[in-house]
């Protein structure tokens, strides 16, 4: 079989970006949740919070590392393997990543180092803000990122000259149309993924019985934000696929099971099917008469384009899409049982003791992870055969680079890259498992009271961070 340089070079980005992106999707939560903890420590003068903002500052030290690492290799693929990228959109794309290594990651690498290493050694306001800016960071490096990578699912505010996209009014590039929802959908699912993590770290820990005031701070602390954020994310992403009604409508027959090309409705929500390509079919279609009118159109009436009113080279892969939402939408689910089942016990005040719930609770941490890397799937392989949507085909992007040096390098990265983060992932279970421990005796700077509007942080000139 001859290989193929673009499928090869396809699969070697999907490869490298899967395993990095879980790393700042969780960071971007758990540097929030590090603030948070901080914050809580500095108002009240608890001591678990510290001890718990300690620990996982460890775990997100790995991560963050691993984070970078990662991303670097992604962004020398873009000369390696993907030039003609690089040539026709880089004057647009190339500043916004550009505005992201200066606005968030000099940033975050500044006042991490504070985070890392201030413990004892920094003013506790000075080292709060460095938490808090830290947590900052995160969100203008998601910002910009989801910024460029919107402009290429429907870019807008640019000009093409001799087959070359130039920058023509940077706020509309900046804010193109889907990128709102986008974001806000991102940030939820970044912040879901760490509230998960918490859940679950703390249900293992309750179950083994260390640190019982520890693990049930994280346990609450975890429920409490996915009890507001899992409903919150279905309005994101309700709003998101209105978005892919509005302007990429191949993506949304493909993500629907739609074939038909006409516009008319009803139109059934498809629950399961197994997609047949060749024959522009569903097979062992099971629906819900309306529902899909309903969900997508706001009308048990609507209707929208299936895939055959588009030709064949402008339609997506119908398969990862297509599964892919439904995977998504499932551990949703999940989060939900989750959420409210904990929020119910914890109501009860049976939340410590209820074993079978907190057995689940402990194996939902890669909840988050697989439903971030399956939405990626829905909107990547979605817009495809575009790289930049009606400016570049993902064809016609790649680097004239032969098919075995593209296949020596991807079997190199599978290989380094499972032998890297694999350490990387068993050493943060580690640290998971040994948990917080105790600070004896309190730290310098821990006020013997709680510190309020009126008291010595008011004082100190905004120490609150």
């Amino acid at each position: 079989m001859e290989l193929d340089a673009v499928f090869l070079s396809r699969l070697q980005f999907a490869f490298t970006v899967a395993f990095h992106i879980i790393f700042p999707s969780f960071t971007i939560g758990l540097s929030a949740w590090i603030a948070t903890l901080l914050v809580m420590w500095r108002r009240t003068g608890e001591a678990r919070y510290r001890e718990l903002a300690r620990f996982w500052t460890r775990i997100f030290a790995v991560s963050f590392a691993m984070g970078v690492v990662s991303g670097i290799v992604l962004s020398y693929q873009f000369g390696t393997n993907w030039s003609e990228f690089s040539r026709v959109v880089g004057n647009v794309v190339g500043p916004l990543i550009g505005y992201e290594v200066l606005t968030a990651f000099f940033l975050e690498a500044t006042f991490l180092g504070v985070l890392l290493f201030g413990w004892n050694r920094v003013p506790p306001g000075l080292h709060v803000t460095a938490a808090v800016l830290v947590a900052v960071g995160t969100l203008f490096s998601a910002f910009w990122i989801l910024s460029a990578n919107s402009w290429m699912q429907h870019p807008a505010g640019h000009i093409v000259e001799n087959g070359v996209a130039l920058p023509a009014d940077w706020l509309a590039v900046i804010f193109n149309p889907t990128f709102p929802m986008r974001f806000a959908h991102m940030v939820t699912a970044a912040y879901l993924t760490t509230a998960f993590v918490v859940i679950a770290t703390g249900a293992r820990h309750l179950l083994a019985g260390k640190m019982p005031a520890h693990a049930t701070t994280m346990v609450r602390m975890g429920l409490g934000l996915a009890v507001v954020l899992v409903p919150l994310q279905l309005i994101f992403g309700d709003e998101s696929g209105r978005d892919v009604l509005r302007h990429q409508p191949p993506k949304l027959a493909a993500i629907e099971g739609k074939w038909d090309a006409g516009t008319e409705g009803p139109v059934p929500l498809v629950l399961f099917a197994i997609p047949d390509e060749a024959g522009e079919r569903n097979l062992f279609e099971i629906a819900v008469p309306y529902l899909g009118s309903l969900i997508v159109t706001r009308s048990l009436d609507g209707g929208f384009a299936g895939l055959k009113a588009f030709a064949p080279d402008d339609r997506p892969p119908v398969a990862l899409p297509f599964f892919g939402f439904r995977i998504m939408v499932g551990l949703w689910v999940i989060m939900v049982l989750v959420a409210f089942g904990g929020a119910y016990y914890w109501w009860r005040g049976q939340l410590g003791s209820a074993r079978w719930y907190l057995r689940f609770a402990s194996w939902s941490w890669p909840i988050g992870f697989l439903a971030i890397l399956s939405g990626w799937i829905v909107a990547e392989v979605g817009r495809q055969p575009w790289l930049a949507t009606g400016i570049l085909r993902t064809a016609d992007a790649a680097s004239p680079v032969e098919a075995g040096q593209v296949a020596t390098t991807l079997v190199l990265f599978v290989v380094v890259y499972l032998l890297v983060f694999a350490a990387g992932i068993v050493y943060i279970n580690r640290l998971i498992n040994k948990g917080p421990t105790p600070e004896k005796p309190p730290p310098k700077g821990v006020p013997s009271r709680p510190l309020t509007a009126a008291g010595p942080m008011s004082a100190t000139g905004g120490e609150a961070g």
